[in-house]
């Protein structure tokens, strides 16, 4: 079990929340070591289907914590400050290449490394009350960290993502929601219950074709437009011998709701 943040399994759904709600849930060396090495487990976890990374006591995350990171940076050589920001980096890397989709639940604070996390989730739900922000610049840095740069423009656009990476001002839900950084708005109290059903919901589908489809939405990236259409003429082709395929053929042809075991 993690000692630096908080992991449940519930039936097929993992939920993940930072451990320190005192701190709002800041970073510290360990537990962003400890975040890459579970999501790099994921890859081998065939009982997980999707993962649920949650608030906890009002705050998704205040990022690097400032005495315990922050300030012990300054007395680094170079060699030893590239080692943390690869490591930072190696966090947002295992949470693309794990197979199973990642779900936000943003709630109260969510700026620097909390931000990056929310964004590298494949989705993200949020509160009336949830602040994102990329305070990279607030602190004398640039806001290439983490790969912000290459995928914030990506999910809002690249005006918006150079406007809040370069003034490191606080977005609003209601601004994350209609600039797309946010799939929708939800009462604080239905939160965490509202990630979870939407994760029940995809752990209950096609979790193998799942996989493929955030397989894809990564790899296509570096794609032209005919290797993408090539691509996903393999990668549908790989899911048509599934047994799901089969399934959901299957319940049409007798009127009834397919059950899909992700095989």
């Amino acid at each position: 079990m993690p000692t630096h943040f908080n992991w449940r399994v519930d039936g097929r759904v993992a939920i993940v929340s930072l451990n320190r709600p005192e701190r709002k849930n800041s970073l510290t060396f360990d537990s962003y070591a400890e975040l890459r090495d579970a999501f790099r487990e994921l890859a081998a976890d065939d009982d997980i289907k999707v993962v649920v990374f949650a608030s906890n006591g009002g705050n998704f995350s205040s990022g690097g914590d400032v005495h315990e990171i922050i300030g012990p940076l300054l007395t680094r050589d170079m060699k030893r400050l590239l080692a943390f920001t690869r490591m930072t980096g190696d966090l947002v890397k295992a949470m693309r290449a794990c197979p199973q989709p990642i779900i936000a639940a943003v709630d109260g604070v969510c700026v620097g490394a909390g931000a990056m996390i929310a964004l590298f989730a494949d989705m993200r739900l949020a509160t009336a009350a949830a602040k994102t922000a990329f305070l990279f610049a607030r602190v004398g840095l640039a806001g290439c960290d983490m790969g912000a740069c290459a995928m914030l423009p990506r999910v809002v656009g690249q005006g918006r993502a150079a406007e809040l990476l370069l003034t490191g001002r606080m977005m609003s839900a209601e601004e994350g929601e209609r600039w797309g950084f946010f799939n929708r708005i939800v009462a604080a109290d239905a939160l965490e219950r509202e990630a979870i059903a939407l994760a029940e919901s995809l752990a209950n589908g096609p979790t193998f074709a799942h996989m493929m489809t955030k397989t894809m939405l990564n790899q296509e990236w570096s794609m032209t437009l005919d290797q993408a259409i090539e691509a996903e003429a393999q990668a549908q082709a790989i899911c048509m011998q599934t047994q799901d395929f089969k399934r959901a053929y299957d319940a049409f042809v007798a009127g009834q709701k397919p059950q899909f075991s992700g095989e």
